[in-house]
């Protein structure tokens, strides 16, 4: 098992990055949030890894957090959803908004993800909600705390749809204020950001 990878990036694409171990190039498959926080090109990164081992095929995926790390191992366990499917979950919704909707079990948002149609999502919500526990959601969703739900109970009460406020809110690393949690959203509804 390869658990973690710490190399100099050499090349990245939409994807995936290239990072470079001791002369060998790795290629990482990551979420496209992932890719977006990973330092410029020559700089030196860690990633959290997952090997994923076929009949003929070994494909490595790198994630920037355990969180997201263990929400993909979580989801590739699900019948019917393998390993490019949980990454596009992860690229569509966060770590803690995609725990967040399995404990809720909201299909609906669960299904806006590419390759998951409604059925696969109650499947996933079946056979994950156990697993992803309510002490475990709590902990993923104490860095947005109680501003986070006001916010988002704002937002559904304006009329958005679960989907559009997990996108609104998706990548808000400001103050645990509701308004600022706010401005942020509706300037990302609005197209502003």
């Amino acid at each position: 098992m390869i658990a973690q990878v710490t190399g100099r990036i050499t090349a990245r694409s939409a994807s995936s990055c290239v990072i470079e171990v001791g002369g060998i190039g790795l290629r990482l498959y990551m979420s496209t949030s992932s890719l977006s926080h990973l330092p410029a090109e020559g700089d030196e990164v860690t990633v959290f890894t997952h090997l994923h081992v076929r009949e003929d095929e070994l494909t490595l995926f790198g994630f920037e957090s355990l969180d997201e790390q263990d929400l993909f191992e979580k989801f590739i366990t699900v019948s019917g959803v393998g390993p490019k499917v949980a990454l596009s979950a992860l690229s569509s919704l966060s770590p803690s908004d995609l725990a967040a909707a399995v404990a809720r079990e909201d299909d609906t948002l669960i299904a806006t993800v590419p390759g998951i149609g409604k059925k696969t999502a109650q499947r996933i919500i079946i056979e994950l909600k156990d697993r992803i526990g309510a002490g475990e959601l709590k902990a993923r969703s104490a860095s947005r705390g109680g501003a986070g739900v006001e916010a988002a109970d704002a937002l559904a009460s304006m009329g958005f749809s679960s989907a559009e406020v997990a996108i609104a809110l998706k990548g808000y690393e400001g103050i645990d204020e509701v308004q600022a949690m706010l401005k942020h959203a509706l300037k990302r509804l609005g197209g502003g950001a």
